[in-house]
């Protein structure tokens, strides 16, 4: 188990990662329906000017839904865990057109079809098509996450390897192998304002486990937001999203 990271203010110096949903926000029924909490867009900017920018959303949302949701707060971000990635100067990185997301998005279309229909055929279960990922909900229908999980890992089997497959919270999702959230937080370190500085990432699900990797390989800060009920990556946890709002309150430079 993670230990409870103490109360504490966050060194300046760090470069800062935080995943969306469970992590800063709420967890809603549909991912459209969460609320931004008052004050959160600007606390993003205060965080990261405090850190000369080094602070980037890295989450399984595209970057046109964070930056829908934390309006005017518009800086480094990586989205589709990591499909999609904004660079701290507001640059982006082309992706999409290499071999291997080529193969992906291949074998996401001839699944697509029938993740429709298993959304169809199952009450309370839906598909969330992100174009460069599909991910199947059942939040409305929890007693049925084992046959939602098979059901899925039947289908990826026939989709060769270009493809894995994440169970989440009450989701679970079909993504580009070659992509994640370690993958991510890697090229972020690769680049100024955050090459140099003490990487720290906060999130609070399974597909947050590989960026917590990734910071430990690196000696950072990894923190699980809530206890977790599967062996963690993460050396520290925050109980809630409440908690992680007040610890980077509290941690803000300015």
């Amino acid at each position: 188990m993670p230990s409870r990271l103490a109360p504490g203010r966050l060194d300046a110096h760090a470069a800062l990662f935080i995943d969306v949903d469970g992590t800063l926000l709420e967890i809603a029924p549909r991912p459209e329906l969460v609320a931004v909490p008052a004050g959160l867009p600007a606390l993003l900017d205060t965080l990261g000017r405090g850190r000369g920018g080094a602070l980037a959303l890295v989450s399984g949302r595209r970057l046109a839904d964070l930056d829908r949701l934390f309006a005017p707060w518009r800086s480094a971000a990586a989205g589709l865990h990591g499909a999609e990635r904004r660079r701290a100067d507001g640059s982006h990185v082309p992706g999409g057109v290499g071999p291997d997301d080529l193969a992906a998005a291949a074998a996401l279309d001839r699944l697509r079809p029938e993740l429709i229909d298993v959304a169809r055929r199952w009450p309370g279960v839906w598909l969330e098509d992100k174009g460069r990922t599909l991910a199947l909900h059942y939040r409305d229908a929890p007693e049925i996450a084992a046959e939602i999980g098979d059901i899925a890992a039947d289908l990826m089997r026939g989709s060769g390897d270009c493809l894995r497959l994440i169970a989440g919270n009450m989701v679970v999702e079909l993504q580009p192998r070659h992509y994640g959230k370690d993958g991510a937080i890697a090229a972020f370190m690769e680049e100024p304002p955050f090459g140099g500085r003490l990487p720290v990432f906060l999130g609070d699900d399974t597909t947050d486990e590989d960026g917590f990797a990734e910071i430990n390989r690196r000696g950072g800060v990894s923190i699980r937001v809530g206890a977790p009920a599967t062996p963690t990556a993460a050396s520290f946890m925050l109980p809630s999203v409440a908690a992680v709002l007040a610890w980077l309150a509290g941690s803000s430079p300015l």
